[in-house]
């Protein structure tokens, strides 16, 4: 498999109406990229596009697209629909994902019990997204341990990303935008390594219960940064 190295102006946020879609596409919108919300329903991804804005600058390039040209007019592209509809999307989006980066937010969670591990058969959902887009696509997982409820906000926030992916060039990339998000990014090696950072997700979900918050997170230590 090719280790593509890409040079992103534009990113293209696929299903980017959920609260993550949009506090990535925020952040990267204000450190100067061109974002591209992508979405099924052309009124949703314009609605997002309309949040976005009131918190942003004149300049700032945010815009609303359907997922397919979303992916088109894209450098870089994000997932952050739910499991659910991550096979039917990848699927759809398979030709035009090809030669591009893809990095994958998802996590495998099962309503109703989501602080229980339960990862597919692939191993996890990000090694899944693999299998579905074939050699020519890196996948990257990033994101999945994050709380996105201060994404859509100038709040620092106090959680690092692991990133694991097909390719160390892949995963410089995606680090890359992890930093202009705002946030400390970690290489978290190969793609295989994604059923830990996945698996990770459902055991914050349940400390949040636990403790009544909902910015659980993970920090590495012993690492000068």
């Amino acid at each position: 498999m090719a280790d593509i190295r890409t040079e992103v102006k534009t990113i293209g946020v696929i299903g980017g109406t959920g609260k993550e879609g949009k506090g990535l596409a925020y952040r990267w919108a204000k450190a100067g990229y061109r974002v591209l919300i992508g979405s099924r329903n052309i009124e949703k991804a314009q609605a997002a596009v309309d949040e976005i804005r009131v918190r942003l600058a004149a300049s700032a390039m945010v815009e609303a697209r359907i997922n397919a040209d979303a992916v088109r007019e894209s450098d870089l592209a994000v997932l952050t629909v739910p499991y659910a509809a991550q096979a039917d999307t990848l699927t759809a989006l398979k030709d035009l994902l090809q030669g591009k980066i893809l990095i994958a937010t998802t996590v495998p969670l099962v309503p109703p019990k989501v602080t229980r591990v339960q990862l597919p058969a692939a191993g996890s959902a990000t090694l899944e997204a693999q299998q579905i887009l074939g050699e020519g696509t890196p996948v990257v997982a990033a994101f999945q341990n994050i709380s996105y409820e201060k994404l859509l906000t100038d709040q620092p926030m106090e959680c690092d990303v692991l990133v694991c992916g097909t390719g160390k060039a892949a995963r410089e990339t995606a680090l890359k935008l992890v930093e202009d998000a705002g946030l400390i990014g970690w290489d978290g090696g190969p793609l295989e390594n994604s059923v830990v950072v996945e698996g990770m997700t459902s055991i914050l979900i349940g400390l949040n219960k636990q403790h009544g918050v909902q910015s659980a997170g993970i920090k590495i230590t012993g690492i000068q940064r």
